[in-house]
């Protein structure tokens, strides 16, 4: 029977809790129906035997605390909510726990912001991780030696798993499940749960709003230049010559504040005003295309999929309420 540690840290959030914890319990009643025996062994695990979170609204008294858990197979850190650096500080007694049984060989996941605290043991240095997308650019200063992937679900690398944000987190349970348990009982659970279980990436959920949380007012004044014309043809020659500042300097200094080059900085302006266009105007994709600065098709859709995972016509087709509405009336 495979252990499996539910963390409950100070500042969780509950959900992230519970999910997992219902869907491995829902997989050994299923296998229990099936007339085998049930797989998961699933013990909620604590610093203390009570832990109020969500402002004290909730307690959790888990089943075992840290010092009581010899061996274990997995290990699921859930989300956070609140001032991360302080709940970074207050579980901090969990990081050696986590660190000994992964190299004991334990396997680790992390949920949405819940990987805040896996990074904080060390052991995702070097290597990729997923989060949610509004938590991206603390993520990227806080932990600059490991490698975000803004636009993934889940991540699985060398027996340490994390997932992208809020509920997605389920995506990664699913994917533990069907790597457990088998493809089978995965998608039996996919649909007693109601989960999209194909879904791998949250680049269709992202907003992109320029990283500003920082000091450097030259940066910030080339942020504001992008923005405020996306249409705007500007070259990074350009950007420097108006701002008396070396294109190298300025290319280093913008990279370092906002964690992208100028030339990512302008395209993802680019495709989220073409994003906004597409969810609430009727103007053809060609129109779109030219109104935020591209000229070649073939390049807007390559550069439109990249950063939403999605086609501009699909994108339209699935958040322009009045374009749906109509194609709908059509079939």
């Amino acid at each position: 029977m495979k252990k499996i540690s539910i963390l409950v840290p100070i500042g969780a959030v509950l959900g992230s809790i519970e999910g997992p914890r219902q869907v491995f319990s829902e997989v050994n009643k299923h296998l229990i129906r099936l007339g085998k025996e049930p797989m998961f062994e699933i013990k909620l695990t604590g610093l203390t035997k009570e832990v109020s979170i969500t402002n004290d609204l909730y307690k959790i008294h888990p089943d075992k605390l840290i010092s009581e858990i010899s061996k274990t197979d997995l290990i699921i850190i859930p989300a956070i909510d609140g001032d991360i650096k302080s709940i970074i500080e207050l579980n901090r007694d969990y990081y050696d726990w986590v660190t000994e049984h992964y190299h004991k060989g334990a396997e680790v996941a992390s949920l949405c912001v819940g990987a805040f605290l896996l990074a904080s043991t060390g052991l995702l240095k070097g290597k990729s991780c997923a989060t949610h997308w509004l938590s991206a650019n603390e993520f990227k200063k806080m932990f600059p030696d490991v490698r975000l992937v803004e636009d993934k679900i889940i991540t699985d690398e060398n027996g340490i798993y994390s997932s992208g944000g809020a509920f997605s987190y389920l995506n990664l349970i699913l994917y533990l499940v069907e790597k457990y348990a088998g493809r089978d009982i995965a998608l039996f659970m996919a649909r007693a749960f109601q989960i999209d279980i194909e879904r791998r990436s949250q680049s269709p959920f992202i907003i992109f709003n320029g990283q500003k949380d920082h000091e450097d007012l030259i940066v910030k004044k080339a942020q504001e230049l992008i923005e405020s014309n996306p249409g705007e043809k500007y070259s990074v020659d350009q950007i420097a010559l108006k701002f008396a500042i070396g294109r190298r300097n300025l290319e280093r200094r913008f990279k370092k504040a906002t964690s992208n080059t100028i030339i990512e900085y302008v395209q993802r302006v680019r495709i989220e005003a073409a994003k906004q266009n597409l969810e609430t105007t009727a103007n053809n994709v060609n129109e779109v295309m030219y109104g935020v600065g591209y000229s070649d098709p073939k390049a807007f859709r390559m550069t439109f999929k990249k950063y939403t995972g999605m086609s501009p016509i699909q994108y339209r087709a699935k958040y322009n309420k009045e374009y749906s509405m109509n194609l709908n009336e059509l079939n």
